[in-house]
């Protein structure tokens, strides 16, 4: 890795000018500094046609960004391509329908359990409780894993932000004796264990060999991060941009079958998911910077969706836009592979939300609050439903 010490910053991405709105710090980096330096997240990229050449050239852009195991995100072909093969069944129709029953479930309860209350803060009390209980349903882990995992969740946000190296490792070893535990349970049920994803991944085999302990945990702990965090912001996000469009509201809630349009056109303007890395295997020029090999690359998909060059008046709700340059969930070899389920569930608790209430608006005394980096959304959202 190259140190650029001496080198100018750019942009502050901690400032609290940053924090305040992301968004529109980002919407403003796009047109003064399309590729800006920083200190903490290396050469950040903010033009969706920029983004766009990285995520179709791994070759120069290598996703291993990080020195611990990162199953397969943080790999590159072949590699990638091996373990990509195994995840990739997971997210099938077929092996994702299964789960509607169950996901409705959790968004029917969680519903009827904010309607007891009528003012509810949405984020903590509905939000993250209906993205932890989906992954656990997802992975076949127990109910007594919802608030540790939530828990854990918010830890690593912390530790994320302000680079607390020593506290990382330790959530992430927390993580790791999460999954040894769920793993030893079920090597000791033996063939009575029971049959869901955790312990269909311990059958799978990379080559000839299968799975070792830390390629589960590492799978597992890479979709538990990119699942919660997106999946709860996409939540109060989507609820928020509703709260404030009660005409929209009351449309969805008539015609939900515009409610798949709408979740992918909402989420394109305000954006789940910040970022993701990159590292330069050979020196490159971008946007007129040179920049050397080794060097970090911060690809901000919430500016590159907001870009006006690829999406006319990028701000205004069009649910009929052509999807094809929607960045939402990547695209090229690393285009994200849970997409699929995502979209479920986001349609899920829409439906189940909507079909339940009559009203769902904001508390003008309580202003929502965002969410800082590395999320998205809202920090803290107060609504009145009814």
């Amino acid at each position: 890795m190259i140190a650029n010490d001496k080198l100018q910053q750019d942009w502050d991405p901690k400032s609290v000018a940053v924090q305040r709105d992301q968004r529109a710090a980002y919407d403003e980096m796009r047109e003064r500094c399309p590729v800006a330096y920083s200190n903490y997240l290396g050469w950040s990229l903010f033009r969706h046609e920029d983004i766009l050449r990285v995520l179709n050239d791994p070759d120069t852009f290598s996703n291993a960004v990080s020195k611990h195991l990162s199953v397969p995100d943080g790999m590159d072909p072949p590699k990638h391509t091996e373990y990509r093969r195994i995840i990739e069944p997971y997210f099938l129709p077929e092996s994702i329908e299964i789960l509607e029953p169950k996901i409705r479930q959790i968004a029917g309860r969680l519903v009827d359990s904010i309607l007891k209350h009528g003012d509810i803060e949405l984020i903590n009390q509905f939000a993250h409780l209906f993205a932890v209980q989906v992954q656990c349903a997802f992975l076949g882990w127990p109910v007594d894993m919802h608030e540790p995992l939530r828990l854990w969740t918010q830890k690593n946000h912390n530790a994320t932000f302000v680079g607390d190296k020593g506290a990382m490792a330790a959530i992430a070893r927390e993580f790791e004796g999460y999954v040894e535990n769920m793993l030893q349970v079920r090597r000791a049920a033996g063939a009575l264990a029971n049959d869901d994803l955790t312990t269909s991944l311990m059958r799978q085999h990379v080559g000839t060999r299968q799975l070792g302990d830390d390629e589960i945990v590492s799978i597992l702990r890479n979709w538990t991060v990119g699942e919660v965090g997106t999946i709860s912001a996409s939540v109060g996000i989507l609820i928020h941009y509703i709260s404030e469009r009660v005409d929209l509201q009351q449309q969805l809630r008539t015609q939900p079958s515009l409610l798949s349009d709408a979740i992918e056109e909402i989420l394109r303007i305000y954006g789940p998911l910040v970022a993701n890395r990159r590292v330069t295997t050979r020196p490159v020029e971008i946007g007129g910077r040179k920049i050397g090999a080794g060097e970090r690359i911060s690809l901000i998909w919430i500016s590159a969706n907001r870009d006006d060059r690829v999406f006319e008046d990028p701000g205004a709700f069009q649910p009929n836009r052509d999807k094809a340059a929607n960045l939402l969930y990547g695209a090229g070899i690393h285009v994200c592979p849970g997409a699929p389920l995502a979209r479920m569930e986001m349609r899920i608790v829409m439906e189940e939300l909507l079909a339940r209430t009559t009203l769902i608006s904001l508390i003008p005394e309580k202003p929502p609050t965002n969410a800082i980096y590395p999320a998205s959304g809202f920090a803290s959202l107060s609504l009145r439903i009814r």
